[in-house]
């Protein structure tokens, strides 16, 4: 009896996903995490809109979802001032990059991204064939020059940038990005992945023009919003591209009750507002943390710190090792040299306060 004909491409890649859950971390321990700081959750939850809404869609749970995401892509519409026909609905950034890539990549096609950037980009890219081009960071920031000359090298057909940046915090304001956008090679499309965004400082993000082609924006419902588990993310970008999304996306992938959670929560703007002030104290807190113990905190955009423990990779995750030992999940930066670093999640005060406390004793182990 033989098994299935699997594609080539199928057979070369890898049976791993970007990410080592948790929730994995924890059956592999043993034991529950005290604190939860690794994942850029938003632990200060949705707005009390959100649950009403979720609690009232329930009922309903047995039919689909609107496969057009027509009430939530409308006023998101409204919200940023464009077309409703400017915006795809999606299972998260995460799965509308991989519709993204499936789209416009083909196997040996050139994509261009920063080595250490985010992973699951990588993952989709190699999915569907691509040859994946990085360069990297300079500094602690990702480097859109250096991007684009790449992509002009190697005649990529896609780029990807965050901003701000994940796993390191840092940003680059409007005028940077809009100069990238500007240079993007013929041919060629940036995918922006605006993610943090809504947290990051006034002037960040360049404005929204859905005439221009060579570039598709990205933003979340699972970081400020606070609705990871429920995976709603969206893009905007010319009409023409987003029709194109149609021909391949999972039309019923967005359920009933996230399409509902959602629009209660964009419809909320002063959770928004409050939640924003808590994860920026947060953020100030968890560099006081850092800086009593003799680390450094880097500046951040986003609702994480990057916390740089002055030494290797070996020792950062060493440190990430010894944190876990304690009950404190948190997670780093992957590639040199960013793997000097841990990245630490915004939380509440039990949170951090158990934070604080297990840090000493997890460097001094590290140390040893």
């Amino acid at each position: 009896m033989t098994g299935p004909r699997y594609t080539r491409l199928m057979d070369s890649l890898p049976a791993s996903v970007p990410f080592v859950g948790p929730e994995t971390q924890e059956r592999a321990n043993g034991a529950a995490f005290v604190a939860r700081l690794g994942a850029n959750e938003s632990v200060f939850g949705p707005s009390p809109n959100v649950l009403k809404a979720i609690a009232n869609a329930g009922a309903e749970a047995w039919m689909y979802g609107d496969p057009e995401v027509f009430d939530l892509r409308r006023a998101l519409a409204d919200h940023h001032g464009v077309r409703p026909e400017n915006i795809v609905v999606g299972e998260g950034i995460d799965g509308l990059l991989g519709y993204l890539a499936r789209m416009l990549v083909e196997p040996g096609d050139a994509v261009v991204t920063s080595a250490g950037a985010y992973p699951t980009f990588n993952y989709h890219v190699a999915g569907f064939g691509g040859a994946l081009h990085q360069v990297p960071y300079q500094g602690d920031h990702e480097h859109p020059e250096a991007l684009i000359t790449r992509a002009e090298e190697a005649r990529a057909k896609l780029i990807y940038l965050a901003n701000p940046d994940n796993p390191m915090g840092s940003w680059h304001g409007a005028a940077s990005v809009q100069a990238m956008v500007e240079a993007v090679p013929e041919g060629c499309l940036l995918a922006l992945d605006e993610a943090y965004v809504d947290m990051a400082p006034p002037g960040t993000a360049p404005a929204l023009d859905m005439a221009d082609r060579r570039v598709i924006r990205f933003r979340t419902f699972s970081k400020a919003y606070g609705l990871a588990g429920l995976r709603v993310g969206y893009a905007m970008a010319h009409a023409d591209l987003i029709a194109s999304f149609n021909k391949i996306r999972n039309h019923f992938g967005l359920g009933r009750l996230a399409q509902a959670a959602a629009l209660a929560a964009l419809n909320d703007q002063d959770h928004l507002n409050a939640t924003l002030e808590r994860i920026a104290a947060s953020r100030e807190r968890i560099g006081r943390i850092a800086r009593e113990t003799g680390l450094t905190p880097l500046p951040s955009a986003t609702n994480f710190v990057t916390i740089d423990c002055g030494r290797d990779g070996d020792f950062a995750r060493a440190v990430v090792a010894a944190l876990s030992k304690r009950g404190i999940f948190v997670r780093m930066p992957f590639t040199p040299p960013q793997d000097r670093c841990i990245r630490v999640s915004c939380g509440i005060d039990a949170d951090l306060t158990l934070f604080e406390a297990a840090l000493p004793d997890a460097l001094t182990e590290a140390a040893g």
